[in-house]
């Protein structure tokens, strides 16, 4: 499958662009940015073009890896799924459920496939969390992901700085617990201090997990720990963060075989607007002080 990576930050280049290259079996094609400098550059170091003209970068692939802030990835990711394109997006797919349905519109009146690169959901120790959590009668689960984004190659990045954890890391949390409890139904939330949240979920099974969510802690607090709990104890998931290369080349592995197959992924945009839909209720939460009902 040929690829055009749509973007050029630190993400699209180690990441996307990197696993790309090194797939057996995928082609990296081309690489598009905002700032055509940049795009020439990234190009360089695979020894690919960069593109001024997307549409350009469009015509010869077909699939795109997008790494970009969610409301320049959304009208992106609607042009090249009308183009025929199959998508290869990043969480959040957009910052608000009206955008992220004209994307899954989008994609499912061009009948392409479509994956959304929850880092967590393509590790092998996820995939075996999932399965135990599946044969276990549930009762509830917690995630926390404490993290500082000082002195990472993020912390320049203006919406995450706009939106804070809640929007960057909130979308990995759901990625593992909705899966495993089911759907969100409603959200109750709590801010912390700076853009520390606290969220109380309620899934459609009846059972309730928490969240706790910041990219403002000190760095001896940094630490990331999900779990569900039932008639089988407490199980555990301590997800890896070092390894996104491979996870991502996973990713594209599981994009071709849907394409393939027109199989509908797990982690799809469909998936990808639902997650939107609960972070955007969450919002509405922390402003109203109440329980918000998630629209479907």
């Amino acid at each position: 499958m040929r690829f055009g990576v749509l973007g050029t930050g630190t993400w699209a280049k180690d990441v996307h662009a990197s696993a790309l290259a090194a797939h057996p079996s995928a082609e990296l094609v081309g690489v598009w940015g905002r700032n055509v400098a940049k795009a020439k550059a990234v190009g360089a170091e695979f020894d690919v073009p960069g593109f001024a003209d997307v549409g350009e970068l469009l015509d010869l692939v077909d699939a795109v890896a997008i790494a970009l802030p969610p409301h320049v990835q959304a009208p992106l990711a609607e042009r090249a799924a009308a183009a025929g394109k199959h998508l290869l997006l990043e969480k959040p797919i957009a910052f608000d459920v009206a955008a992220a349905d004209r994307v899954l519109a989008t994609v499912r009146n061009a009948g392409v496939a479509s994956v959304v690169f929850f880092t967590f959901r393509f590790q092998a120790a996820t995939s075996t969390w999932l399965a135990q959590s599946a044969r276990t009668q549930l009762a509830g689960g917690a995630g926390s992901w404490l993290s500082s984004l000082a002195g990472t190659p993020f912390a320049a990045s203006p919406w995450r700085q706009e939106r804070g954890a809640l929007w960057d890391i909130g979308p990995h949390a759901l990625s593992v617990l909705v899966p495993a409890l089911g759907p969100v139904v409603s959200v109750q939330a709590g801010a912390g201090l700076r853009d520390t949240v606290h969220l109380v979920l309620t899934h459609e099974s009846g059972v309730a997990s928490t969240v706790t969510l910041s990219h403002t802690v000190a760095p001896m607090s940094e630490g990331i720990e999900f779990f569900v709990h039932g008639d089988a104890g407490r199980l555990v998931l301590l997800p890896d963060t070092g390894s996104p290369v491979e996870a991502f080349g996973t990713a594209v592995d599981e994009l071709t075989a849907a394409a393939l197959t027109g199989g509908v992924h797990p982690c799809d945009v469909a998936f990808g607007r639902d997650v939107v839909a609960v972070l955007a209720t969450a919002v509405r939460a922390l402003d109203s002080g109440c329980r918000e009902r998630v629209a479907g």
